[in-house]
């Protein structure tokens, strides 16, 4: 008999499974609270939980993590895991260790359908959606394996960026369960603030998250008009800067901070002249709250592109710190061990051909001065 991995339940979820062995409600939060806060597998050591319902358990139902291919630890203390995911596909995810937080970077897909120009994991192309266990399961072995090594049975992780490998929002109904395990106070405890998913701007589903589990929302913006994010972000083609930044408003009104965080990964003469950050000031400048996360490109072969130099950075920066927009320009982390943004790439048994899609002629920038 197949059993059921109790990871891609959140709590109501597992009350409803509980309810179906014949089990009260109360049941499924201490089951919950072994699992997710204790880290426990074996339902053996679950100990106020009834001995009839260890044995159901033991027979329909487990708790198990994504096998770990392997380990990488960066001079800078990130450390990156490659998970497997099955049929060849593997997943990566990143936690990157700083005085004030820890921040585990999660994957959503085995690999990514929207071949965003500048990200490794796009070119790999795209196999399949990860469930909701799969999600959660690499939260779980972190947290947990972290707290091992540390000695320690406080929390290890107080940040979770849906950021790694895929497009979260292209996998909405696995996605959410899993961000609502992270949220609940039975579970990993985090607070909607402490919680991103980071989207390439599917609009439809932005205004979903907004009504069923308003987190904090990072879009990849990455160029001010359209033209040019045509090329660099292909969904812009069906959901256009205009649409996505009144999807972004309308978020706002649940969202649990006051401001959209825009990502803009710097690309050497593509789209880090003076001008276009004079584009993007006049896009959002008194139009929405924001803050504008400037990324260095973290370079590698098929996309054709290189990194801006950091005079470029600075100069681009300098132009939105002028206008009033709050700017930073992200630390990289872990590249030494190809953990850093747009790096992610796993193995992928890709169905999308993106070998073949994904081979494009440099990108137009006529239009851009500077």
């Amino acid at each position: 008999m197949d059993t059921v991995n109790l990871l891609g339940f959140d709590l109501p979820g597992l009350a409803a499974y509980c309810e179906q062995l014949g089990e009260k409600k109360f049941r499924a939060t201490q089951l919950f609270r072994w699992i997710h806060q204790k880290g426990a597998s074996d339902f053996e050591q679950m100990s106020d939980l009834a001995k009839s319902l260890r044995e159901k358990l033991g027979g329909r139902a487990r708790v198990q993590a994504l096998d770990v291919i392997s380990e990488h630890v960066s001079a800078d203390g990130t450390i990156k895991w490659l998970f497997d995911v099955g049929a060849g596909n593997a997943v990566e995810a990143v936690f990157i260790p700083e005085d004030d937080r820890g921040t585990l970077c999660i994957s959503s897909q085995a690999g990514c359908a929207v071949g965003c120009r500048f990200c490794s994991t796009g070119h790999q192309g795209f196999s399949r959606n990860l469930t909701t266990a799969e999600i959660v399961a690499q939260l779980w072995f972190a947290e947990h394996s972290l707290r091992r090594r540390q000695n320690t049975d406080e929390r290890v992780i107080s940040n979770v960026v849906m950021m790694g490998m895929g497009e979260p929002l292209q996998n909405y109904d696995q996605l959410v369960p899993a961000l609502r395990t992270m949220l609940d106070d039975h579970g990993y405890g985090l607070s909607r603030r402490r919680v991103t998913v980071s989207t390439s701007g599917v609009v439809p589903m932005i205004d979903r998250l907004r009504e069923d589990c308003p987190v904090a929302l990072a879009v990849s913006l990455h160029a001010p008009t359209d033209p040019l994010r045509d090329q660099l972000v292909p969904l812009n083609k069906k959901y256009p800067i205009a649409e996505l930044l009144a999807a972004c408003k309308r978020y706002l009104e649940k969202a649990p901070r006051d401001f959209i965080t825009f990502e803009y990964c710097m690309l050497q003469e593509v789209n880090d002249s003076p001008e276009r950050a004079r584009e993007l000031v006049r896009l959002l400048k008194n139009k929405i709250s924001c803050k504008i996360n400037l990324i260095p490109f973290n370079p590698f072969p098929a996309s054709g592109l290189t990194r801006s130099t950091n005079a470029r950075v600075q100069a681009f920066a300098e132009v939105l710190i002028q206008a009033g927009i709050v700017t930073t320009v992200r630390k990289t982390r872990g590249d030494d061990i190809d953990a850093a943004c747009g790096q992610l790439a796993g193995e992928v048994q890709d169905r999308t051909r993106a070998h073949i899609r994904m081979v494009r002629a440099p990108v137009n920038v006529a239009k851009s001065a500077g």
